[in-house]
């Protein structure tokens, strides 16, 4: 039986296409999905997840909250802190005010790029903090305190 007849194997070819297509796209910052890789080399979904793992063995990819994976680059800075206190550090570094409007959820999303109910339970973090108030479908979250550099830490 030849190696391509064969089934094993068949999650390293996976991976080292996907490492080309990173090295072919230097401003790739987020890996396909497990379904895009099903799709695109008609794989099942145990052979896209151990593609994956084989990425973040050589340190080329790192799984994020969601179900996601994003490209490690060397000398690349990444911010590791839980979504909660990157999303407090708007406040901050958008200089909002106690009462002004905060950002959607959508608009986090896209900011992120992480999926809508990560976005919505890291803000249900921060409104349990008393950092953010409101929201809610069709309601506007606004900013009910200012956190403090130790809050954020």
């Amino acid at each position: 039986m030849t190696q391509q007849a064969s089934p094993r194997g068949t999650f390293l070819k996976v991976a080292d296409a996907v490492k080309a297509r990173i090295e072919a796209e230097p401003d790739m910052t987020e890996l396909p999905s497990a379904a895009d890789l099903m799709r695109d080399y008609k794989i099942s979904r145990g052979v896209a997840l151990r593609a994956f793992s084989v990425l973040q063995r050589d340190g080329i990819a790192e799984p994020v909250p969601g179900g996601r994976w994003r490209v490690v680059r060397e000398g690349a800075q990444v911010d590791r802190r839980p979504l909660e206190q990157r999303i407090a550090d708007i406040i901050t570094a958008d200089g909002l005010k106690v009462g002004q409007p905060f950002p959607s959820a959508s608009a986090l999303t896209e900011r992120f790029g992480v999926s809508r109910p990560t976005v919505t339970k890291a803000l249900e973090k921060l409104e349990t903090a008393g950092v953010l108030a409101g929201g809610g479908q069709g309601r506007v979250r606004t900013v009910r305190a200012v956190p403090t550099r130790e809050e954020r830490s």
